[in-house]
């Protein structure tokens, strides 16, 4: 049965130039080439959140979920290294494109990051 926030965390996520899904840790992960910058969960381990865990750049983690815990949460296992967790039922469809596009900027190489920009070369 088609999974319709994994779908749409599909269309959000493989929209960014040389973006790639992979399965690993039994959940699918977007990457830029080797590099990962969002995971998509569906009830992981019970904790009935339907999110995607997205790298954050310094403070935001913090900013987000203790302004909008009902939305955003710390991610176990990245948590730490300040990834933060969207719950995908409770964000629109602009709001999660925003967050995906930082977390793709963070990772992304100079040359994407200058197509995405319409830079030329």
């Amino acid at each position: 049965m088609p999974d319709p926030h994994l779908e749409r965390a599909r269309r959000i996520c493989l929209a960014l130039p040389e973006a790639m899904e992979k399965e690993a840790w039994g959940n699918p992960t977007f990457r830029i080439r080797k590099r990962l910058f969002a995971m998509y969960h569906n009830n992981h381990h019970g904790d009935g959140r339907i999110a995607l865990w997205l790298n954050a750049p310094p403070g935001v983690q913090r900013m987000l979920v203790e302004a909008e815990p009902e939305r955003f949460f710390v991610p176990p296992y990245m948590g730490p290294s300040g990834w933060v967790g969207l719950h995908l039922d409770r964000c629109e469809d602009t709001e999660v494109e925003m967050h995906v596009l930082q977390s793709y900027r963070m990772v992304a190489p100079k040359k994407l990051l200058a197509l995405l920009d319409g830079a030329p070369g």
